[in-house]
């Protein structure tokens, strides 16, 4: 992501800085097949102006403070929008609904407090084959899973230790809000990471309750479920090669396991190309499962601004539902759906 620091200042002896960045990205999309939310079933094809076709329309800003002995205050403030009408989206409905929190990073580690990602869904980000594009990765079938729950966490408190012989580990706790009724809406995760040369290796697990003052945020983050993730990445030269297994468990309703893998490729340093699989099963209901497959090309106009075109296709079983697309897509109905998207991304 690019970035432009647009001010320092000195304050005793300590020197800070704050950087404003973001992301504009727009696309049109189009599936062969939508779904009726009315009834369920098939309804006709779309062409669609989509917000945020590859990564979701953003802006931040992020601080820093020297607060000397190595260590520094920290702050990241996030806010999603939609590039197609200029309100929110891509996020949990707030102003800064993508994150939110103040911190101290040193070389024990680093702590942070307010609302930010769970080391779940980073540990899901991280193994994910397309790197969680807004078309056809693992974000779509996230979001059908558990909506944004584990990916804004409000009230949280997190600790990410410094990288020693390879290994990393985060954990994160996340109050309620909730007076008289200290389990509703907690949230908990914790990751380790293993780095070894090209090859990373990531674990995760994840346990959220219902309600909370999250309840009444404008996209509620606050589904019951347990997650747990294994993955896996390897790079070597220009080829990177990604496989995961995530699990997405709401109790009384479904337990849903999904397998990926995939790779990405550089052609050329302005030439890329990726390509995944997400195999969907509930193990609650063999009945419901899913298979969704895309691959992705991007070309780099400048160090700020790429074109890409995306194409892929989900086949549906059961009460399976999982889409294409996050913006205009997400939801999609039984049997085979194919769909494209073809966009501009400018980052600052």
């Amino acid at each position: 992501m690019g970035a432009c620091a647009f001010g320092t200042a000195q304050h005793a002896n300590a020197q800070s800085s704050v950087t404003l960045y973001g992301i504009v990205d727009a696309s049109l999309l189009y599936t062969n097949k939508t779904l009726n939310t009315t009834t369920g079933q098939s309804a006709s094809h779309q062409y669609a102006f989509t917000d945020s076709g590859l990564t979701g329309s953003r802006f931040g800003m992020r601080g820093a403070e020297d607060l000397g002995g190595g260590m520094r205050a920290i702050f990241q403030l996030e806010s999603g929008f939609s590039v197609a009408n200029g309100g929110l989206n891509n996020s949990n409905g707030n102003l800064f609904g993508r994150q939110a929190w103040v911190g101290i990073d040193s070389r024990y580690g680093t702590v942070k407090a307010g609302l930010q990602f769970s080391p779940f869904f980073l540990s899901v980000y991280d193994s994910d084959p397309r790197e969680m594009a807004y078309f056809g990765s693992g974000l779509v079938t996230y979001l059908n899973n558990v909506y944004v729950t584990g990916l804004f966490n409000p009230n949280g408190i997190s600790y990410t230790s410094p990288e020693i012989a390879g290994l990393q580990a985060s954990g994160m706790f996340a109050f309620g809000g909730t007076a008289g009724d200290f389990q509703a809406g907690r949230q908990y995760s914790a990751s380790l990471r293993y780095h070894f040369g090209g090859l990373t290796l990531d674990g995760a697990l994840y346990s959220g309750n219902a309600g909370g003052s999250a309840a009444s945020i404008a996209i509620p983050s606050v589904v019951e479920f347990v997650g747990r993730t294994l993955g896996a990445r390897y790079t070597f030269d220009r080829l990177t090669l990604k496989a995961s297994y995530t699990q997405y468990k709401v109790a009384g309703s479904f337990n849903n396991r999904v397998y990926s893998g995939g790779a990405s490729f550089g052609i050329t340093p302005a030439l890329n190309i990726d390509a995944g699989v997400w195999v969907t099963r509930d193990a609650n209901d063999g009945a419901n499962n899913s298979i969704l497959a895309s691959t992705g090309l991007e070309y780099s106009l400048s160090k700020a601004t790429i074109t890409y075109a995306q194409v892929g296709f989900v086949t549906n079983h059961g009460g399976m539902h999982t889409g294409l697309s996050v913006n205009n897509a997400l939801d999609l109905p039984t049997g085979t759906t194919a769909g494209a998207s073809i966009g501009i991304r400018h980052t600052f």
